[in-house]
């Protein structure tokens, strides 16, 4: 999950940035209006942290501009604003939760797994897929109701193939949404990761390989043969 953190103190920026990595997250932060603007519009984010009071351009204005280029990624609004009216004016431009500061970490590492699992299709807190399933709110996956060891790579690889299960996803689509902007896998790495991932999924075949097109995450019982 790869989330954008729109904050122009640098230490609570820094802080933030460093739980949600410690929470399995790739967290990228950055202090100025326009900047955010233009990162939001092109990077693939899964979801965006943003304070409203921000030099170059305000956070709504930020906001306003995503939703008109369409890019809906959930975001987070985290502001010292606690007036009602900041709040119309946040969910009418486009935020999807809205919280004031002072906060507490984990809670906005819960609201933004929240966040993703509805932006995902996540009716629930846990997405099955056949024998595996993953527990969204906790970040963590089991396999025949046994926990699944997984390194930090492998969780954010297969948490993005679960949650877009049944979906062929290309190697490019990994690269981007598991990765910072400043880190370019060549796409033997990401072979390499997704193969480790499906030795710990033995017996079972859940990842299965679309030739020239990428992966794709589904029940064994409705795949293809794995090429």
């Amino acid at each position: 999950m790869r989330v954008l953190i729109v904050e122009d103190d640098a230490e609570l920026a820094r802080g933030l940035a460093e739980v949600l990595r410690e929470a399995g997250m790739v967290a990228e932060t950055c202090a100025d209006g326009r900047e955010a603007q233009a990162l939001g519009s092109v990077e693939p984010y899964a979801a965006a942290v943003l304070d409203l009071g921000l030099p170059g351009q305000d956070g709504l204005s930020v906001l306003k501009h995503w939703r008109e280029q369409g890019r809906n990624f959930p975001v987070l609004v985290l502001t010292a604003r606690g007036r009602w009216s900041d709040k119309l004016d946040a969910f009418q431009a486009g935020a999807d939760d809205y919280l004031t500061k002072p906060f507490l970490h984990d809670e906005v590492v819960t609201r933004l797994r929240v966040l993703h699992r509805r932006a995902t299709g996540g009716a629930s807190a846990a997405i099955e897929v056949g024998p595996l399933r993953y527990d969204t709110v906790a970040d963590r996956f089991s396999l025949d109701g046994k926990p699944l060891v997984l390194t930090a790579q492998e969780q954010r690889i297969l948490a993005f193939l679960i949650g877009r299960r049944g979906q062929v996803v290309s190697r490019t689509d990994i690269s981007e949404h598991v990765y910072a902007r400043d880190l370019d896998p060549d796409s033997n790495t990401v072979d390499v990761l997704v193969g480790r991932i499906r030795r710990k999924l033995t017996p079972h075949r859940l990842i299965h390989t679309e030739r020239g097109r990428g992966f794709r995450l589904c029940d064994e019982t409705d795949a293809a043969p794995r090429i």
